[in-house]
């Protein structure tokens, strides 16, 4: 750390030269500026620099550097651990910078570090085009992208990573970079999987797809026909086009128009199949699902933009998450996932969830440091809540979730899925080998392990 004149007059020189805002503590709207998804995260950072562009990152990155400051990268901000922000440091904070520029000739959109997704599918939707994005509209695209990406077009277009075409990149040494399959190759491949250790993403360019129609169906069973409707289910996505996805998980039943009053605040089973096609196919594809006796039912098209924001949780709740990827969904999974329903707290916000994978994700580069995508289905537990008196029940209802799933799981791990679990999920989530051909690219972009506050790869 540097002396406390030095440090002043750099953070005095950083507030003048930044076209964006910094914050110190004691600043008004520091607090808020500080603020993580994850209400159990309370950092505080030394400094803040909300950046306009890639020039500020520059400054910020170099202060950073200059005082021998700790950096975090904050795009959206979702990390379930917090790696958004930390203690006494720096937080280069992107959000500022979310343009979202559109190439429809090329089938391209270069997206800002900061954007999140409503930002990407509002801009992308007027021309009939989508790609693979996040499930919440709030969640930032560079984070998402960088650490593999799935999400309801994973099916069909393949991972987010499977569709990025370059990446803009500050340097630990405040150097910019462009990374792509012609320029940098070797950083281009530790991009797709390898989340934020190699610099700051300032812009992604990503791969779009037409997407003219987009239809769901969505029901909501009672908790003793959830057995039945996730087998359902299961034979639905086994024998469906890869145009099929979703999930089927666990909720409490939502306050909507399409709710019974009885069963708002209960929990219920709900399925929901998203499909890249119209409603009449999805009727069809549907219709086992629709045999089975429901509590409420929404079949129709929709634009996907307004899909994306149907798990939208407000910021400011209490968050833990992780999964497993297992090798299959036999029965007596489905029946150990089901009993593990009962434990999720209700009335809340947590959802106890099944993906599908397979389509273009199985199908995908297989060279990329993403193990799991062979992995035919994801067990996936989302704890979000309010009352802090339920973090022992929330977390323990998590752990328990992810236990009853070892006994079929593959060991890869998806990291944007979990917090902080250790180093040997770190390796799970990258591959062995990748992981050590990722030490070796990050020591030649970042040798002083300056960007560490993520899943962390430190330099070979």
């Amino acid at each position: 750390m540097a002396p406390l004149s030095k440090a002043g007059a750099a953070l005095a020189a950083l507030r003048s030269d930044l076209a964006g805002d910094v914050f110190a503590p004691g600043d008004p709207g520091y607090d808020e500026a500080r603020a993580a998804f994850n209400a159990r995260i309370d950092r505080r950072p030394a400094v803040i620099a909300q950046c306009e562009g890639e020039d500020d990152v520059i400054r910020a990155v170099r202060f950073a550097r200059d005082l021998d400051l700790k950096i975090a990268v904050r795009g959206g901000g979702h990390s379930v651990a917090g790696m958004a922000l930390c203690d006494n440091g720096l937080v280069v904070d992107l959000r500022r910078m979310h343009e979202v520029t559109v190439h429809p000739g090329s089938a391209s959109v270069r997206v800002g570090g900061g954007a999140v997704m409503s930002h990407l599918d509002r801009a992308t939707q007027p021309y009939g085009l989508a790609t693979t994005g996040g499930r919440v509209s709030t969640t930032g695209v560079g984070g998402f992208v960088l650490g593999g990406g799935n999400g309801w077009l994973d099916r069909p277009f393949g991972l987010a990573v499977d569709n990025l075409l370059g990446v803009e990149l500050v340097t630990a040494d405040g150097a910019t970079v462009l990374a792509t399959n012609e320029q940098n190759p070797d950083l281009f491949w530790a991009l797709h999987g390898g989340g934020g250790n190699f610099g700051v993403a300032t812009a992604l360019t990503l791969r779009l797809h037409e997407l003219p129609e987009f239809s769901i169906a969505l029901l909501m069973f009672l908790p003793e026909t959830g057995p039945d409707a996730v087998r359902t289910y299961r034979d639905i996505i086994a024998t469906g086009p890869p145009e099929v996805g979703g999930a089927v998980l666990y909720v409490t039943g939502p306050r909507e128009p399409f709710v019974p009053e009885h069963l708002v605040g209960t929990l219920l089973c709900a399925s929901l199949i998203t499909y890249t096609g119209g409603e009449e196919d999805l009727r069809k594809l549907a219709q086992p699902l629709l045999s089975l006796p429901h509590e409420c039912e929404v079949v129709s098209a929709m634009p996907y933009a307004d899909v994306q924001c149907m798990l939208d949780d407000p910021p400011g709740l209490r968050n833990h998450w992780s999964v497993e990827y297992v090798s299959g969904l036999p029965d007596e999974l489905v029946d150990i996932f089901c009993s593990r329903a009962p434990s999720m707290p209700v009335p809340s916000a947590c959802r106890q969830v099944l993906f599908p994978q397979g389509g273009a994700i199985a199908s995908g580069p297989a060279e990329y440091p993403v193990p799991y995508r062979d992995a035919p289905w994801t067990v996936h537990p989302f704890g979000v809540w309010e009352d802090p008196a339920d973090d022992e029940r929330a977390l323990r209802w998590v752990k328990d979730v992810c236990a009853g799933a070892r006994p079929w799981r593959t060991g890869a791990v998806y990291l944007n899925f979990i917090g902080d679990e250790g180093r040997d999920r770190v390796v799970a989530g990258l591959g062995a080998a990748n992981f050590n051909r990722l030490a070796r690219v990050k020591r030649q972009y970042d040798p002083d392990n300056v960007f560490r506050y993520n899943h962390n790869i430190p330099p070979a």
